[in-house]
């Protein structure tokens, strides 16, 4: 790819990701927002604030990672807008290429290297193919040959979290629903809109 072509996919990601911060409320979390999905897609193992304010904004690391926490901790946007929002921006470039052909729920474990982030837990890891410390999310995606697009999303609380009502009141008051609940949430979404 030369680099007329790396110029034209910062443009779409700098288009796509202006439409998402039309959904995420206030305007001071529009720099924030945009320094997070920058760092979600730069390279790295470890896509935590800490390697992710090094990364966007070297010259002040410090001030970054405190931030990104802020945006990330005291996030009061919905998921379920940013969700809709990315539905609407990508399923129609997405079925130009053919009709929607499966609806998948699906399992997705997310490796750890901690314990504080909320539903961490040595548990079945599908992307590892073992048990390790990770998060567990349900998804539902729309899929045909070409592509897959993740519509709904549940975080998984082990029983230990599930259960520990000070624990998930000091993480923001996770809600400790039970996997089987979350495939039915995702099942009942209406991933079209419609």
């Amino acid at each position: 790819m030369g680099l007329q072509g790396a110029k034209e996919i910062e443009l779409r990601f700098t288009r796509y990701v202006e439409e998402l911060v039309s959904v995420i409320g206030h305007a001071d979390r529009a720099g924030p927002f945009r320094d997070y999905c920058t760092g979600l897609v730069m390279p790295g193992e470890r896509k935590s604030v800490e390697p992710m304010a090094a990364i966007t904004a070297p010259g002040r690391t410090a001030a970054q990672h405190q931030s990104l926490l802020h945006f990330v901790g005291q996030g009061a946007w919905s998921d379920d807008a940013v969700l809709t929002k990315v539905r609407q921006m990508v399923l129609p470039q997405m079925t130009r290429d053919g009709p929607i052909e499966a609806w998948i729920i699906d399992d997705t474990g997310i490796p750890k290297k901690g314990q504080h982030s909320v539903g961490v837990s040595h548990q079945y890891c599908g992307q590892l193919g073992k048990p390790a410390n990770c998060q567990v999310a349900v998804t539902l995606s729309l899929a045909n040959r070409h592509a897959s697009l993740p519509v709904a999303y549940r975080l998984y609380l082990p029983n230990a979290w599930a259960e520990d009502d000070d624990r998930r009141t000091k993480v923001g008051g996770a809600r400790g629903d039970h996997v089987q609940d979350q495939a039915a949430d995702c099942a009942r979404t209406d991933p079209l809109g419609v």
